[in-house]
């Protein structure tokens, strides 16, 4: 009688087990009658009918998905290691169910297959810079493509672009000779307009011979305000011009 008390008791609690079901508020449940999809249940309690119902849970929250390093090789034919994250979420449980084995896998090796199919369609430096594009490029992408799967790619996000040593050193020099460019050109703008301004200064003294006489007194006050034992006394070109005219004469 006491082993088929037990007996019973322990028919009771499995039949309970597979009959009451409790699933979270992230949680859903697809329900299959003989093997038929018949509805997503959830959350809460749920009642299944031993044998002939069976139920397959399924989250709902986002899931943070760590892509691998891939080896990709650059337009401009550099080979690079690329990872990535992806957060993604399931908006429609039966798909992820019915459509796909696994979905988690599934959406991980897309999202390799995705990452260096793009990335390959870039050159290095689009790579560095531009990775906003590049990560919007790859989660519309992955969207698209999991979209019959009942999943949501919300947002992917390139962590680390891997480069090898001798690669780091030649964008090392370019990074250098680029430097060097740009101060030759600044310079060089630098002297051209101060040889404009010096320009405009000897046209403005060439028609005011005051102002002349003006800058010469200016540079003798600078010159003795120095402490030095040597006075130059700057002549005006007019004089010179008579003085060689004059000596032209005498001498013909």
């Amino acid at each position: 009688m006491t082993q088929l008390f037990f007996v019973l008791l322990i028919v009771l609690i499995m039949f309970a087990y597979m009959t009451f079901k409790v699933l979270r508020e992230y949680e859903r449940g697809v329900v299959f009658f003989l093997g038929r999809y018949q509805k997503v249940a959830g959350p809460g309690l749920i009642i299944l009918l031993p044998v002939v119902q069976q139920m397959v849970r399924v989250g709902l929250r986002t899931v943070v998905m760590d892509v691998p390093s891939q080896d990709v090789m650059s337009r401009d034919n550099v080979s690079v290691r690329v990872n990535a994250v992806v957060y993604f979420r399931v908006v429609e449980p039966e798909r992820c169910v019915i459509q796909v084995e696994n979905y988690i896998e599934a959406t991980s090796q897309l999202a390799q297959t995705t990452l260096r199919s793009v990335l390959g369609h870039h050159e290095l430096d689009e790579m560095l810079s531009e990775r906003d594009k590049l990560n919007q490029d790859i989660q519309a992408i992955l969207d698209k493509q999991t979209d019959a799967w009942g999943i949501k790619v919300s947002n992917v996000e390139i962590k680390h672009v891997d480069l090898d040593e001798s690669m780091i050193r030649a964008i090392a020099k370019q990074a250098e000779a680029e430097r060097e460019r740009r101060a030759k050109v600044i310079h060089a703008e630098g002297e051209l307009q101060a040889s404009q301004k010096l320009m405009e200064a000897a046209q403005v003294l060439a028609q005011q011979p005051q102002a002349m006489q003006l800058r010469y007194m200016q540079t003798l006050s600078d010159i003795a305000s120095e402490k030095s034992h040597t006075i130059i006394f700057p002549l005006p070109m007019d004089l010179l011009n008579s003085v060689h005219t004059w000596l032209k004469q005498k001498t013909g």
